[in-house]
């Protein structure tokens, strides 16, 4: 079921997560499919719906900053001084669990990923629920995540119990991973944080590159991936070679006054803005994945602020399927 983020419509949700049940929700980042954390007969259901394998750890959503005692063994001066800066909003703190915190969540790792959203619906919802939510994005695994309602509804809507239908995203792109672990902090997946803005706070962060040991949402390889294949191309001089003949969708960065020959064009940005584009990055995919063409070129853009996230999107979106 499908319904407006009403106050009394948020209540019902709030219900349904405390009785085990399982919620889509609009944050800043993306839709999330919310399950109480503590619950892992709840969370459980998330992997089953999703079919997203038990080794990807899951991010714990919450509302107020006394669950972080709760669900954490430590919280130190970097993590602190984060928080202070960036919480509410697209930054997720992977810190040492504490017991009550179900091992199904954090994928048997001792580390818990916390965040909490801006979002007024997804802050509500939490606090209706009086309990952090564990949500990945409300998408089958693997595929391009959800920034409407109407994603949502499309994949997965006959699986959940309720769909909270809060308009489209804004930031349009998940939240960044920063690990605060070790002595040296790792981001472990770029998102809608530019890691710019964080080492103004806490100084020089190390980016992990994808890895077999998954430590955090979307470090797989592959992922974000439409059906259609994806090739990145860096230069508008190598659509040139495209057959007018091939059946070819292109996602641009920005607005070009060059004649291309596709069957479907997306455009991120029309003036070339990285936020707008990050944006509108899941949107376009899941357009030029309907649109029923054979190949999508996906133009790269610069890395940095929120381009390091789009190309971390694009590339894992473009990687070859794992065996």
């Amino acid at each position: 079921m499908r319904v407006k983020a009403t106050e009394e419509n948020i209540k019902l949700a709030g219900k349904i997560i405390k009785e085990g049940g399982l919620v889509a929700f609009p944050t800043e980042t993306v839709y999330g499919l919310g399950a109480n954390a503590l619950n892992p007969y709840a969370v459980a259901k998330i992997f089953e719906v999703k079919k997203r394998p038990t080794f990807d750890p899951l991010i714990v959503h919450i509302s107020k900053i006394e669950w972080l005692e709760k669900l954490t063994t430590q919280v130190d001066e970097k993590a602190l001084k984060l928080i202070e800066k960036f919480w509410p909003g697209p930054l997720t703190l992977v810190l040492p669990k504490s017991n009550i915190v179900p091992d199904i969540v954090t994928a048997g790792l001792p580390t818990v990923a916390i965040r909490m959203p801006s979002h007024n619906v997804a802050l509500a919802l939490i606090e209706n629920a009086e309990t952090p939510i564990s949500a990945p994005s409300a998408n089958p695994f693997g595929y391009i995540s959800p920034t409407t309602a109407d994603h949502v509804e499309r994949m997965l809507g006959d699986k959940i119990d309720l769909i909270l239908d809060g308009g489209k995203c804004p930031i349009g792109i998940e939240s960044t991973v920063l690990s605060l672990i070790d002595e040296e902090p790792k981001i472990l997946r770029p998102g809608g944080l530019p890691v710019e803005e964080i080492e103004k706070i806490i100084g020089k962060v190390k980016i992990q590159p994808s890895s077999e040991k998954i430590l955090s949402p979307g470090q797989l390889k592959k992922h974000y991936s439409p059906k259609t294949p994806v090739r990145i191309f860096k230069s508008l001089d190598e659509l040139s070679e495209i057959n007018e003949t091939e059946n070819v969708g292109i996602l641009l960065f920005k607005k070009n006054e060059l004649k291309i020959k596709a069957k479907h064009i997306e455009v991120l940005s029309e003036n070339g803005d990285l936020i707008e584009a990050a944006a509108n990055l899941f949107s376009a995919l899941h357009r030029l994945d309907d649109s029923g063409v054979s190949v999508i070129y996906a133009q790269a853009v610069t890395e940095t602020g929120l381009g390091l996230a789009i190309m971390d999107r694009l590339r894992k979106a473009s990687a070859p399927a794992e065996n």
